[in-house]
This record gives C-alpha cells, structure tokens and sequence, in this order.
C-alpha cells in the first residue's frame, strides 16, 4: 500500500473510496471556485498542456477516456482539441458531475462528451476501447493505484496512449518553502471559508506530500504494463505530468 492510499479525508473508519466520494459530493458547488483560487487559475494551464501532449503522438483519435473527470474541465478541453473524437468521463462523485453536465449544456457538448459514475478499479469498458486516456488530480485520491493504472492499461488500444497530471510537493527553492505556508495556512483556510469543508483541504496537501513521484510513479507505471513512459513537472512545480504507451 503506497503512503497516500493510507490518507483519508475524514479519519480512518470505512473505505477511502467511500470517503472520497462523500468528500467531493460535499464541495462540488465550490470546487472549481476553489481549484483556480488556490492554484491562481495555473490548474487550467495544466490540464491544457496534459491534453496537448497527445496531439502529434495519438493518430485518429476517435475515443477518449477522461479518468476521475469531476466537473468535466478535461473532458471538455480533449473535446476541443480533438474534435473527431468521442470522449467519456468517469467520476465516483454524482455531485461533481453534475456540475460538469451542466456546463457540457452550455458548452454545447453534450453529442460528444458523456459522464457516468463508475470506479477506477474496475472500469465497465471491453479491452481496448479508447484511443487515448486523460487524467487530472485524481491519482492520490485512488484506493488502489496498481489496480486502477492496470485497467486504464486494460482498456486503452494497444497503440494509444495516456496522459495524467497530478499534484505534488514541489522540490526546489522557492516553491518548495512557499508550499510549507501555502499548505498550512491557506489550504485549510479557503476550503473553511469557501467549501465549508476544512477536512478536504487539508487532506490536499497530505497527498500531495505523500503520494510517489518521479521515477518511483514510473516504476508503477511500468507495473502496471505501460512502456515508454515519461515525465515531467509543469509550471510551478506543484505538477507532474506522466506520459506512457500501452
């Protein structure tokens, strides 16, 4: 068990999964308010460029998988970016989707993105079926990593291709003593103020510190079958983005 599947939002009684949900269905009204507040709207510069990073790699781009799409932003940007393709998003949060249906109604995406609750772990997909595979902060919040990067192995084509970003505890000066503050005084203090739900931002930073990076992520990567993989930190440094083949 990795460092970060230990982490609950609400303390150690029931399943992480259970916890997780109930956490993102509590601060769905405020968690885009939230994501760009304390990301000074960088989060969106992330997701852009984790999409981007198949352009030129994935060719006829016909299905997409968005894993752990909450609110739908990824969903919507691989939608943008290959308009040819048909894109699903998973999420265990009815709360989170919602919020994302309502903005695919206003997008006018609703043809081509669709968003159905289902788990990580046990994917409800043949073998197979996506070209490509997207995801944004949601591997620290997985109950079983090795499980859920085996299915996303599973259900990717054999020439597709997968990209997810996720946070991090950034390493280098300045970033990484502004961090300490930034976890400790502002995370708490915005999810109180503006979720209501101080537990989650402060369940945030614990991951982020916790959860495997670097090589050791592409060893588990590289567990789970993926080849070629590669990685990078994106602007800031509180992001990295892995790349891997089938």
């Amino acid at each position: 068990m990795y460092e970060q599947e230990k982490i609950k939002p609400y303390g150690d009684r029931g399943a992480k999964s259970s916890q997780v949900r109930q956490m993102f269905d509590k601060i769905a009204h405020s968690y885009d308010t939230l994501n760009h507040t304390l990301s000074a709207g960088v989060d969106k510069i992330w997701r852009k460029q984790t999409v981007k990073s198949l352009t030129g790699v994935v060719h006829d781009v016909n299905s997409i998988l968005d894993v752990a799409t909450g609110t739908g932003d990824m969903a919507i940007l691989a939608a943008r970016q290959f308009p040819s393709a048909h894109v699903t998003g998973i999420d265990i949060s009815d709360g989170m989707m919602e919020i994302g249906r309502q903005k695919l109604d206003k997008e006018g995406l609703t043809d081509k993105v669709v968003l159905m609750n289902a788990d990580c772990c046990s994917l409800p997909f043949p073998t197979g079926s996506f070209d490509a595979i997207v995801s944004a902060f949601g591997l620290r919040n997985f109950e079983n990593l090795d499980a859920c990067l085996k299915e996303m192995h599973r259900v990717l084509d054999d020439n597709g291709r997968v990209a997810i970003a996720d946070l991090c505890s950034p390493t280098a000066f300045p970033m990484r003593q502004l961090f300490w503050l930034y976890q400790k005084m502002m995370m708490p203090l915005a999810g109180r103020l503006i979720s209501r739900d101080d537990k989650a931002y402060t369940y945030l930073p614990e991951t982020m510190r916790a959860i495997p990076q670097g090589d050791d992520m592409k060893a588990i990567f590289e567990k789970a079958g993926f080849h070629d993989v590669g990685y990078r930190r994106l602007p800031f440094g509180m992001c990295m983005l892995y790349t891997a083949g089938k």
